[in-house]
């Protein structure tokens, strides 16, 4: 791509956005920046730095460009863009000059911890790597570091998924595929095919790694001539990872035991054995990859041990945005609960949640913005369990530590899980879940 004197426009000027300017900016492009939010005094001085200005996004600042770089936060179907000449996303921008193999991690959920994982065991084989997408690192950042040589080890979002077309994988990951971004994608059917598009551009001598237990991920198999790996914690596979009683299989030849692994919850087996898959087919050998396995402590965010205080056990599971995630980490736990649910609503349906809880769950602490906030999930939540569940409204983090301390016993464990984005209180799931952190250690 070469884009030496054309007219960019980048739509979303905060991490990605910026990433992307850089790159453009050193690609000899004459670069634009909207958004539609203000820009962060420091935000601005580093855009100032490139000589890149940035705009209110409106009709009137958007000109007509010779092509829009779209951050991931920022819809495909933007009326905005409508008349635009061409609109990519960042990832797919990055994709034109990133050097070396790329693995493409995605899912519903897992993906971070997968990613991080991979990471780790490419560490631990010797391998060169760098990781990087929507675990916190944009991968137009990851240019310049890149090498031929060199793996690229990718979490993807749908939102950097449905734009791709140039992007193509060296291997493709799907963790899991369950309704999350309703009100981003409007159906579960898009959601999907977003994901899908990793698996449609692969080819021959590609690879895929998939959750065999998953019907949507197994779906994807069809969609390129990649060949596939597949991981199940519930029968044998044809070529891959299994799970059987305590001992996890690759192919006829025993791997390691599951009581070995120390995140907790089935799910993070199956994290386990998506990245194993991945560590061996970038030259991982399955010995390595047990060792640096048992090793690995989990990702912050992710049911992450918080203190114990008075026999009571708190843990951070900020990642748990939607209801799945929830009921994963539900799951991690035999019971005795107290869980912090609610935020920013994302078209989810919550009844799920009813049984495992009525079954686990002590109480139900109701967080987040009230109503008239548009998106609020708590009134949602509260509908979708009543009966099934004690509920306290509790509307902020603080109150719904105090609430927990004040009630919870020795044996009972405190678990923040909001099957809910942060955005209504706070600026992230990071944000979120190191307040929690913060409340928690400071209590007496």
């Amino acid at each position: 791509m070469d884009l030496r004197g054309k007219d960019v426009l980048v739509v979303g000027a905060k991490r990605s956005g910026m990433s992307a300017a850089e790159l453009l900016v050193r690609q000899g492009a004459r670069v634009r920046a909207m958004d539609a939010q203000a820009v962060s005094p420091e935000e601005r001085a580093r855009f100032d730095s490139l000589g890149v200005p940035v705009l209110l996004q409106s009709p009137e600042n958007f000109g007509d460009p010779d092509l829009v770089v779209l951050s991931p936060g920022v819809p495909l179907d933007l009326p905005l863009l409508e008349s635009a000449r061409r609109v990519i996303g960042e990832v797919e921008l990055a994709s034109y000059f990133l050097q070396g193999p790329t693995i493409g991690i995605t899912g519903s959920n897992g993906k971070t911890t997968t990613t991080a994982l991979t990471g780790h065991l490419l560490k631990e084989g010797g391998i060169p790597y760098q990781v990087g997408g929507n675990i916190g690192t944009a991968v137009t950042s990851l240019v310049e570091s890149s090498r031929p040589e060199q793996w690229n080890v990718l979490e993807l979002s749908s939102f950097q998924l449905e734009s791709i077309e140039h992007f193509r994988a060296k291997i493709g990951v799907c963790l899991n595929v369950t309704p999350d971004h309703l009100d981003r994608h409007h159906t579960f059917e898009a959601y999907a095919a977003a994901k899908g598009k990793l698996f449609s551009k692969l080819g021959a001598g590609d690879f895929a790694v998939l959750n065999f237990d998953d019907p949507t991920c197994r779906s994807y198999a069809e969609l390129s001539d990649a060949t596939v790996l597949w991981f199940s914690t519930n029968c044998r596979v044809p070529h891959g990872l299994w799970l059987q009683n305590d001992e996890i299989w690759f192919d006829d030849l025993p791997f390691m035991l599951r009581s070995m692994i120390r995140l907790r919850g089935v799910h993070n087996v199956e994290n386990a054995m998506a990245a194993a898959l991945i560590a061996n087919l970038a030259g991982a050998q399955p010995e390595q990859i047990a060792s640096a396995i048992m090793n690995f402590p989990g990702v912050e965010h992710r049911i992450e041990f918080v203190r114990e205080l008075d026999g009571v056990e708190y843990f951070n599971d900020s990642k748990a945005t939607n209801v799945d995630a929830t009921l994963k980490a539900i799951h991690a736990f035999p019971g005795n609960l107290w869980i912090i649910l609610g935020g920013k609503d994302k078209g989810s349906d919550y009844a799920p949640l009813r049984e495992p809880l009525h079954n686990k769950a002590k109480g139900a602490l109701l967080i987040g913005a009230e109503p008239p906030y548009p998106y609020a999930a708590a009134p949602l939540i509260q509908k979708a369990l009543e009966g099934a569940v004690p509920m306290a409204e509790c509307g902020s983090l603080e109150v719904a530590v105090q609430h927990a301390r004040s009630n919870a016993q020795a044996g009972d464990t405190v678990l923040l899980a909001p099957a809910c984005a942060s955005f209504d209180q706070f600026q992230s799931y990071e944000h979120r879940g190191r307040h929690f952190k913060k409340l928690v250690e400071e209590l007496l």
